[in-house]
């Protein structure tokens, strides 16, 4: 395989072999292709596209350029969910601890943040010890008492998709519907799932910004992982604006814990978590309804079942045996916390959702270059949602900055990216329909 010739292939827009793409990936693993290469694929890939059988081809090669998980004797259904992306949402941190607790088995493989978006495994670096990279060991020991695991892939565990990702991300080419359906599937087939639900976002927050598009990825990642033998749905939900009310990393753990308290109940992030905790308990046969679903999956918040599994989840993972009770003394805050005035009265009527992300990644809370380091503490939190009446200089988010030169150039950031009407705006559902 001449890799040049593979890229070239692409480039002009022919259809790849499976022995192409197979040899490709192992060279990609090998590193024996430079980055520039892995790159000129990428954009190639992004511009030319790939038919149904060169994504299951990427898919599957990049799933066997390491090891495969199994759960033998895990007496449980073997679950987890994927989102494509947004900002604000930290849904998996607290819908594996939910659908745990009402019965499933969730080793759950996650990513870092990705152009705008912020990434699970920053999250949960925030928290002190907290071991992201944990090997098969420590992953199936947590498995086993806990029932659910957040970790990184390891070095073992699809490896080409890890340089692969790395690339995507800072040569503008995360948005391609065979380059997300590869990297994302190709990690959870790994994993050694039975069943997988999808979050797949659209909206100006989204990599997919038209509902169209959003839908055409969810059909091609379902349809794919269906072919590889792994019960899949997705859910399209929406992403016109920040689905928590906090963007960064230890904010977002902090409104973590806030919902497994019970506190964030009536937003969209409920519905959107409750959703899909619903489907996979569903999915895996554990209810026979999603009524059922939505019940167990409330009762597990209400009784401080998910909450408690979310503490040991941590502890287990390296993190405080305390955390859940005494977070405030291990989250790192920001030296800098200022309110975003609303420049008029009225209702907050759009929010520019994508320059919201880029907004946390100009703080320091998101990644340039694949080198970065994170700076953990900044982002913003108490961000009122779409509809929300404001006077004028009240505040509709709190900036959390390094110093008062980034603070305030993120508030005037932030002020214009939300519009302020005259008319509140009407409802939209954030989740729009599943496809199965």
């Amino acid at each position: 395989m001449i890799p040049q010739e593979v890229i070239r292939r692409k480039r002009d827009g022919e259809v790849l072999s499976e022995s192409e793409i197979r040899a490709f990936i192992e060279a990609l693993t090998a590193e024996t292709i430079s980055e520039g290469q892995v790159a000129a694929f990428a954009m190639a890939t992004f511009f030319r596209g790939m038919t149904r059988d060169e994504t299951v081809a990427l898919t599957l090669a990049m799933r066997d350029s390491g090891d495969v998980l199994s759960w033998t004797g895990i007496e449980k259904p073997v679950a987890d969910k994927h989102s494509t992306g947004g900002v604000g949402d930290n849904v998996s941190l607290m819908l594996a601890p939910i659908v745990t607790a009402c019965g499933l088995a969730v080793p759950m493989i996650s990513g870092r943040g990705l152009g705008h978006t912020g990434g699970t495994l920053d999250k949960l670096e925030a928290i002190p010890g907290y071991r992201v990279m944990a090997d098969e060991g420590l992953l199936r020991r947590v498995i086993e008492t806990v029932g659910c695991a957040i970790v990184g892939q390891t070095g073992d565990l699809a490896p080409a998709d890890k340089r692969l990702y790395a690339v995507r991300d800072v040569t503008a080419t995360v948005d391609s519907i065979p380059l997300i359906t590869a990297s994302i599937l190709s990690k959870k087939l790994a994993a050694g799932l039975q069943t997988l639900v999808l979050d797949v976002k659209f909206g100006n927050g989204a990599f997919m910004q038209k509902v169209e598009d959003a839908e055409i990825l969810a059909r091609a990642m379902v349809e794919v992982a269906n072919g590889a033998g792994v019960k899949t749905s997705a859910l399209l939900t929406d992403m016109n604006e920040p689905l928590a009310d906090a963007a960064g990393n230890a904010v977002e753990i902090v409104n973590c814990l806030d919902f497994l308290k019970g506190q964030k109940t009536g937003t969209r992030l409920e519905a959107v978590t409750l959703a899909f905790a619903a489907e996979m308990l569903l999915q895996a046969g554990v209810v026979s309804s999603e009524d059922e679903g939505l019940s167990s999956a409330r009762q597990a918040l209400s009784s401080g079942r998910a909450l408690e599994v979310f503490g040991r989840m941590v502890h287990g993972l390296g993190g405080p045996a305390d955390f859940v009770e005494r977070s405030q003394n291990y989250l790192v805050k920001a030296p800098v916390i200022v309110p975003v005035p609303a420049g008029r009265s009225g209702y907050l009527e759009t929010c520019d959702t994508r320059g919201l992300g880029l907004a946390v990644v100009e703080l320091g809370g998101g990644r340039k270059t694949p080198s970065d380091v994170l700076d953990h503490r900044v982002g913003f939190s108490g961000l009122l949602p779409l509809g929300t009446a404001v006077e004028e200089g009240d505040s509709i988010g709190f900036v959390h900055a390094a110093d008062e030169t980034s603070a305030a150039r993120a508030v005037a950031a932030v002020s214009a990216l939300y519009t302020i009407g005259d008319e509140r705006p009407p409802a939209r559902p954030v989740v729009l329909k599943k496809i199965g």
